[in-house]
């Protein structure tokens, strides 16, 4: 029997014990209730630490079984183990974070290899393990504070869709990262925040709905945007399933979409693409991110 910790932190921390690849018992959230989109991004990396450490340990206690592995899905971009970017959590920003997850479980008593991912790849494995496609390849975008790009299986690369270019408007400058005309800069909650000082993303969108003309040409542009980088990754990687999900999702108009999308692929064997909207779900994020840290342990 594998017994595995998966913890992952979006615009909250979410953890949760997998038994054979199988969520098991009830997941451990912080904060307990839903607050502001970007409420951790003041929280310092010390206190991140010890809230993942907290959650392990308690974890494990419910269980006799050692830990096989341990997987923390963060925002950003990861590799062996180091946060080298994250424009949405700048605090991680270069931190060895396996090593200091380590280093603090290991004065809990607990001893096992720690995995860290990014958050849009967990969700896209946790996608695949729940709909039986681990042998498929399963992309997802994740619409939130940030705009995250997931696939599975995992292929050596960056992967950071939510910074793709979609214009050249040079006033296009609304991206955490920086950088000017990039899909997050459009898509992403703090951005339509920037953007629109006087109103809430979900205002501008209900405004739209009512007939208002700013509001309605906003809403065209988001999804204009997003299906620009959905056709690149189709031109770059062929057909197939795209899934969408966070917390922003149910902005999302689905046949308007897909409209974008069929004016810029015209390529006939790449017009076989399918979209499909999946409710936020914590279980499916923290799922992904144990299978993928027993897979990168078997491998």
């Amino acid at each position: 029997m594998t017994n595995a910790i998966g913890i992952v932190i979006t615009d909250h921390i979410v953890a949760g014990r997998l038994e054979d690849r199988q969520l098991v018992g009830k997941l451990l959230r912080y904060p307990e209730d839903p607050g502001e989109p970007d409420v951790l991004s003041s929280i310092p990396v010390s206190e991140l630490v010890g809230i993942f450490c907290k959650f392990v340990a308690t974890l494990a206690a419910s269980s006799t079984q050692p830990l096989d592995a341990i997987g923390i899905a963060v925002p950003g971009i990861v590799r062996n183990g180091v946060v080298e970017d994250s424009p949405n959590l700048t605090q991680i920003k270069g931190v060895h974070l396996a090593e200091e997850v380590s280093r603090g479980l290991a004065q809990c008593g607990i001893d096992a290899p720690v995995k860290i991912a990014n958050d849009a790849d967990a969700i896209a494995a946790g996608v695949a393990a729940l709909y039986g496609r681990m042998e498929k390849l399963t992309r997802v975008w994740t619409i939130g504070n940030g705009i995250g790009y997931g696939r599975w299986p995992y292929f050596e690369g960056i992967w950071e869709g939510g910074h793709i270019t979609v214009t050249l408007d040079p006033k296009e400058r609304y991206c955490g990262c920086g950088g000017q005309g990039h899909l997050e800069g459009i898509m992403g909650h703090r951005a339509m925040r920037l953007r629109f000082l006087d109103l809430e993303p979900e205002e501008v969108f209900e405004n739209a709905r009512n007939g208002d003309q700013r509001c309605r040409e906003f809403v065209d542009l988001w999804h204009r945007a997003l299906a620009a980088a959905t056709a690149s990754f189709i031109h770059l990687a062929g057909p197939g399933r795209f899934y969408f999900t966070g917390i922003n999702v149910d902005f999302l108009d689905l046949p308007l979409l897909r409209t974008h999308i069929e004016s810029m692929v015209k390529l006939s064997p790449l017009q076989s693409f399918s979209l499909e909207i999946l409710p936020p779900d914590d279980k499916t994020a923290v799922l992904g991110v144990g299978v993928s840290a027993l897979q990168v342990i078997k491998e």
